[in-house]
This record gives C-alpha cells, structure tokens and sequence, in this order.
C-alpha cells in the first residue's frame, strides 16, 4: 500500500452562511428507560411546519398514556476495508488467517485512539476481492473517523502481513455508509434503538379521532404491504426520516446518515383493549461529540438535551431519537386514518399559517 497524495494546504476553502432552518422545541417526551427517564422538550429543525404540533401531539398522547419506554440494545461503528489477491485460493488462506488473528487485529484498532473499543469482524470473499467490516464502539462520538482511522491501521497491516494481499480501497461499501443496505441492520451500525408505548382506547379516540383497530390495520397496510410492494429494504414505517433529519440538523449530526438511519420498522398490535404501537430504528448514527458539535447552537440544544453531562450522553441522545420518531410517527399514523386530516392540516398551517 503506497502513501496518498498529500491535501494542497493552500487550496482556500470557502464558506457560506446561509439562512437558519426554522427551529421549533417540541414536547416534551416523557421517556423511560435505563438510559432515560426523563421529561424532555426535542428541538425540531425543518421547513415543514407541521411537523411540530404533530410531534406534540403525538408525544402528548404518549405521556397520558404513562410514557415511552426506550432501550439501546446495540451500538458501534464500522468501516470496510478491500484489498484483493491474484486468485481466490490466495484469498481463502488469508480469510482464514484474518479469524485466526482477530486479536491481534483488535489490538492495533484500538491503539489508535483511547476511544475505540474492538467489537467485531466480519469477512466477505468475493472472487479475489476481500471485504473485511470492522465493528468498533466509540463513546460518544458517531466515531465515522475514528473508526476509518482504525480500519486504515489494520488495512496497513493486513497489506505488509500479507504480500499476496494488496490495497484497494479503505471503504469497500460493506461498510455500509449512508447507503440503503439490509447489512446494517443485520450486524448493526450506529445505535439499535427500540421504543414502544401502551395507550388505552379513550386517549386514541380523544386525542387522534379514530381508534386503535383503526392504527392497526393502516400500519399493515400502508406500513407493510406497501412498503413489500414499494421493494423497501428493511424498512416499514411513514416518515422516520422527517424527525431525524429535523433533529439531525438540531444536533450538529450528518445529516447523510439518514439515509440509513430511517430505515426502521413500525409494530402495532391489540393488547386488550389498548394499542401497543413500537418503532425500531437499527441504525440511528449520531454522537454528541466531533464535527459539527462545536458550533454554539448546537452545544446550547445539546445542553437543554441533557447530553452533555449524562454518563451515556450519545445513547441518551439516540433515546430522544427514537422516542422523537415514535410520536411524529404515531400522530401521522393517526391523522391518515381520517380522511381529509392530512391535507387539511398541511394547507392550514404551511398555506395560512394558522394554528393546528
């Protein structure tokens, strides 16, 4: 592997400033959880204004209704490396090798940066192309660099270890990165985020004007079986990407990631005679440290977060997240059961400008 062209230092890079994206704070979220429990107002960056009293709403729906339960049940970052071999018998032996010396491997990522933990690996052999994604936890950090500076480490050593082996290229989009994949939500990148909540039958007729059958069988619907028909890969759910992306803006995150991030899944089902309604998001990319989180606005909505000086402040950030997404969703959900709502609302509030 030979050294990359140095950056011209003197090239000037020029920026812009444009003109804010309308923020609003909507809530609060009443969240529960090992990592939450909390009364929290989420700031909302978007040109969509409706999407603020419909979070709201959601969100107060949920906190009658006792609160959102949030769990992280995984997190890391990862990065793939390629490099190829002649022939596919050259390829086999190194593949094999790899597994043997994952601690080794482990061991110059995580010398690297004192923020990296060694997860995992996982190897694909494709002809004489070797796909190697390293999984590594990184704090609070989205760890995107972190983790390519560690995977670079490795991709040095597995070129100098292995004659027969040489470089291709530090990303070899088994990654995945800001790219629809089903990879990331079977082995994971970012924070595997789960929320879920219990309303009784009077607070959905109350507060959405339609039941909770009603829910049900739209998420089915529309949710599922249009999505199947749609061809949508490991995703089933309204508009995740609308909250996300509001609240990526909000918290200095990049915003590329929802690409990946929004594809989550919406479970709704009958419990008695209450609705239970979950979202599952898999892939929420985020951190409360690096690029982007330097600028004042963001530090400040960070502070109010409460994600600046929690023990887990990334995983309570991805909490939000989610609990975020469960409520907008929910209210969409709601509002597209009646017909006419939906339309109604938009021309209302982005065509008059009158209150919800």
């Amino acid at each position: 592997m030979t050294d990359a062209p140095p950056i011209d230092e003197n090239i000037c890079l020029m920026t812009q400033n444009f003109a804010n994206i309308p923020l609003e704070w909507v809530g609060p979220i009443q969240l529960i959880g090992p990592e939450v429990n909390d009364l929290v107002e989420v700031p909302l960056a978007t040109f969509e204004s409706p999407l603020w009293p419909s979070t709201t709403r959601g969100a107060t729906l949920c906190n009658k209704a006792g609160g959102i339960r949030v769990a992280v049940l995984d997190e890391r970052m990862t990065r793939s490396v390629l490099v190829q071999t002649a022939t596919t018998l050259e390829a086999q032996i190194i593949y094999n090798s790899l597994f043997q010396r994952k601690a080794e491997i482990a061991s110059i990522a995580e010398k690297t940066s004192s923020h990296i933990s060694f997860t995992d690996m996982h190897i694909q052999v494709v002809g004489n192309l070797i796909y190697v994604r390293l999984e590594m936890r990184t704090d609070d950090a989205s760890g995107h660099n972190m983790v390519t500076k560690a995977s670079d480490a490795v991709l040095d050593w597995i070129c100098k270890t292995y004659p027969e082996a040489s470089y291709v290229s530090i990303s070899g989009n088994f990654c995945t990165d800001k790219k629809v994949s089903a990879v990331n939500g079977i082995l994971g990148r970012g924070k595997y985020v789960v929320a879920d909540v219990t309303i009784p039958r009077k607070l959905i007729e109350k507060f959405l004007k339609t039941t909770p059958e009603a829910i049900v069988q739209l998420n089915i619907k529309k949710n599922l079986i249009g999505s199947i028909i749609a061809g949508s890969l490991r995703s089933a759910n309204a508009h995740f990407a609308n909250m996300l992306l509001a609240l990526y803006l909000a918290t200095g995150q990049d915003a590329a990631n929802i690409v990946e991030g929004s594809q989550g899944i919406v479970h709704a089902e009958m419990q008695g005679d209450s609705l239970y309604f979950s979202v599952t998001l898999p892939n929420i990319i985020m951190g409360t440290v690096g690029a982007g989180k330097n600028l004042d606005f963001v530090q400040e909505n960070l502070t109010r977060l409460g994600c600046k000086n929690s023990p887990n402040n990334a995983r309570r950030l991805a909490c939000i997240m989610a609990a975020t997404c469960l409520s907008g969703e929910l209210s969409l959900l709601g509002a597209q059961t009646n017909p006419g709502e939906l339309v109604g609302t938009h021309m209302r509030l982005e065509r008059a400008g009158k209150p919800l």
